[in-house]
């Protein structure tokens, strides 16, 4: 059995250790925002958090987050600032990227509350639009950072949950 928090709650896995994390949380635990692209961590489609680090679901064996805490954009629960500026700005055309790429930009206002272009052009840069929305996700992630007081937003968001749960 694999034992891991996902979105702020203890689960366990009795899939294969080489298994995909992907597989997991869509089949297993059935949140499907969490999507499959390429299969092969190019694109970013299925970005998620584990210990607050975006990471490649599609190839990141489940035996891998034992013991971790798994976020999916499930686990932003509507509330973090980029989600209120991804509409605002209007930034999906046909949505199946938008996941993966909140859960990459969460990581960057995490870690850079106040990014420069260049700073979103760089750390959002592998995570892939077939629409071209590149400008649009600049734009709120921008009007997010705005928007965003506290680093580590979802993850502390998370924590706090886990901690409950725990006690």
């Amino acid at each position: 059995m694999i034992e891991f928090h996902l979105n702020g709650q203890k689960v366990t896995s009795s899939a294969s250790e080489d298994t995909p994390l992907l597989w997991i949380i869509r089949d297993e635990f059935k949140l499907k925002g969490t999507k499959y692209g390429c299969g092969v961590a190019m694109c970013g489609a299925c970005t998620l958090h584990v210990d607050g680090n975006a990471i490649r679901s599609c190839s990141y064996p489940v035996g891998r987050v034992r013991g971790t805490q798994v976020t999916t954009i499930e686990g932003l629960a509507d509330n973090h600032p980029l989600q209120q500026a991804w509409l605002d700005q209007q930034v999906p055309q046909c949505g199946y990227c938008q996941s993966g790429q909140i859960m990459q930009a969460v990581t960057l206002l995490n870690r850079t509350p106040h990014p420069s272009d260049e700073d979103i052009v760089n750390h959002m840069s592998s995570n892939l639009c077939r629409c071209m929305t590149y400008r649009r996700i600049k734009e709120a992630i921008k009007q997010a950072a705005t928007l965003t007081t506290t680093p580590s937003y979802a993850i502390a968001a998370v924590n706090h949950k886990v901690a409950q749960d725990d006690q």
